[in-house]
């Protein structure tokens, strides 16, 4: 499992016009779930996404987590993180999970961050989703387990 994680100071995902989540300052996450993955993945990509320490402290260190700075999440499915991109000009997805397992698996990931401290709004699996969002640093990481 992937998660791509940017510092935002605003994200919001629309989908047929429609805004489904938004968010002010936190972190956008996109999430790219293989066929190999599983819960237990899920649990410890989500815990170090809550734990992760990439907003400034008083000395403007990357010191502070989400939690600590009272920040959101916006959770957005995106398989193409899973793509193979080294050989030829196509990426191929073979190693993407399954539409009932990527959806299974996305729907856990937001249920546990749901439950902690941390607000988080979502996109909706498998739609034409159109994210916005105003980068924050920037600040990105490509986080995997």
């Amino acid at each position: 499992m992937k998660g791509l994680i940017q510092r935002v100071k605003y994200a919001k995902v629309e989908v047929a016009g429609a805004i489904v989540g938004e968010i002010q300052h936190g972190l956008l996450v996109f999430l790219g779930v293989e066929h190999s993955d599983t819960k237990q993945g899920a649990e410890k990509l989500c815990k170090k996404i809550l734990n992760y320490r990439v907003f400034a402290d008083e000395a403007d260190k990357m010191n502070l987590n989400i939690q600590q700075v009272g920040g959101s999440l916006l959770v957005v499915s995106q398989f193409t993180l899973v793509a193979d991109t080294q050989s030829g000009n196509r990426p191929s997805f073979s190693s993407a999970a399954p539409a009932a397992l990527g959806k299974e698996l996305y729907e856990y990931f937001i249920s546990l961050a749901k439950r902690s401290t941390t607000p988080c709004k979502t996109g909706i699996y498998a739609a034409d989703m159109q994210v916005t969002l105003q980068n924050d640093g920037p600040v990105t990481f490509m986080l995997q387990v």
